[in-house]
């Protein structure tokens, strides 16, 4: 009896979804656990070797079993992600649409569009135009999310475009959440500054849960990305020993790679 009462039950349940209106069944399909834009970092600053490690870092992060699991574990299993590059203000281009990533085959599809397209390299360094652009595509992407998380990667200071900070704050008042990878494998040279980890801390990243892991060695950048993307899917924040003590930094100068660049053709 109480096997019947339960086939009738879940027939009912069946029915009565059958007979939602399409645009609600649709709108429940569109629900995601979390938006996430990666956005990468092109611009001449970025050797070919570190891009590709950029490119593999992402690429096995989404095949990680662990990503997977860290999905699944999400109130409905799903998110939505776009990987796209950046380089100066008017260079941003998206790598990989809008892509719900829900089972296995949906994540090693992502994994292998990130890990065959060519690379390129472009002028300048706008964060505030990466951050611009995530916006959008956030505004875009045709889901409904329980958070949204722009990631930014970069290996230097904004010195294109509108400052960093009225991006930062124009994405901050809309409920968006910037995670930062500053990336420090290099000694300071020209057009960079040499604690771009406090840089990233005080002018990029911010929202609820806001979080960076910088990289400082070659062999930390393919871990460093999965465990960022983890981190992120999961809405933790990294245990202590990934982020450097910034409290003992003064605080940044966040218009540091727009004065580099003005002298740099005043000289």
């Amino acid at each position: 009896m109480v096997r019947s009462g339960l086939s009738h039950l879940a027939a009912g349940l069946v029915l009565l979804w059958s007979l939602l209106p399409l645009s609600a069944q649709a709108q429940d399909q569109n629900e995601v656990d979390l938006a996430l834009v990666v956005a990468v970092d092109i611009s001449f600053s970025m050797d070919t070797e570190e891009q590709a490690l950029q490119r593999e870092g992402f690429a096995q992060a989404f095949r990680s079993q662990q990503v997977h699991d860290a999905i699944r574990g999400g109130m409905l299993g799903r998110i939505a992600v776009t990987y796209m590059e950046w380089a100066g203000s008017p260079d941003q281009k998206v790598i990989v649409p809008w892509t719900i990533l829900d089972n296995t085959e949906s994540l090693m599809a992502f994994a292998d569009k990130i890990a065959t397209t060519p690379l390129r390299r472009a002028q300048r360094t706008s964060i505030s135009g990466a951050i611009d652009f995530g916006v959008k595509l956030l505004e875009d992407s045709g889901v409904t999310a329980t958070r949204q998380v722009i990631d930014i990667s970069g290996d230097g200071p904004n010195n294109q475009g509108r400052t960093v900070m009225q991006a930062r704050d124009e994405a901050l008042a809309k409920g968006i959440t910037l995670n930062g990878l500053p990336i420090m494998l290099r000694r300071p040279g020209y057009l960079d500054i040499p604690e771009l980890d406090a840089y990233y801390k005080d002018c990029v990243i911010g929202g609820q849960g806001a979080f960076m892991v910088p990289v400082r060695e070659r062999d930390q950048f393919i871990e460093a990305i999965k465990t960022k993307i983890l981190l992120e899917i999961a809405s933790l924040a990294p245990v202590q020993t990934l982020l450097h003590r910034i409290q003992e930094t003064p605080r940044a100068n966040c218009l540091a790679g727009e004065m580099q660049w003005r002298d740099r053709w005043s000289n």
